[in-house]
């Protein structure tokens, strides 16, 4: 299984980015995909997860970031808004053929795939 993310840039804050992810199979129509971040210096985080019951997102990221998802296309996308420099990081998207309770989405150690990660750089 291979994971392509894209759309990273380089933006102002306030401005908006949508990054896509991409499944090479259709394993994934029934199971759990999200993003997560890793900001130099930081640890991975999870920014939102699309699950066959709903999503899920970050406080950090709530009422700015939307994840959503096209089934037919075996994508995910996320539409960042009122972008922060705090924002900055590489995004990475991760997939697994579970679907995830709520509380585990947030786990690193759930995903079994990763993409390659997508610079999203916020100036101020």
């Amino acid at each position: 299984v291979q994971l392509q993310a894209s759309g990273g840039g380089l933006v102002q804050a306030g401005g908006s980015l949508r990054l896509a992810c991409v499944a090479s199979t259709r394993t994934f129509s029934y199971s759990t995909m999200a993003w997560f971040r890793q900001a130099p210096g930081k640890e991975r985080q999870f920014v939102a997860a699309s699950r066959r019951g709903g999503t899920s997102h970050a406080d950090s990221v709530k009422g700015r970031f939307t994840i959503s998802r096209d089934i037919a296309k075996n994508t995910i996308y996320l539409q960042m808004n009122y972008l922060k420099p705090e924002d900055t990081a590489v995004y990475y998207c991760a997939a697994t053929t579970k679907n995830l309770i709520t509380s585990v989405t947030t786990d690193l150690g759930a995903y079994d795939f990763w993409g390659q990660g997508t610079q999203v750089t916020v100036s101020s």
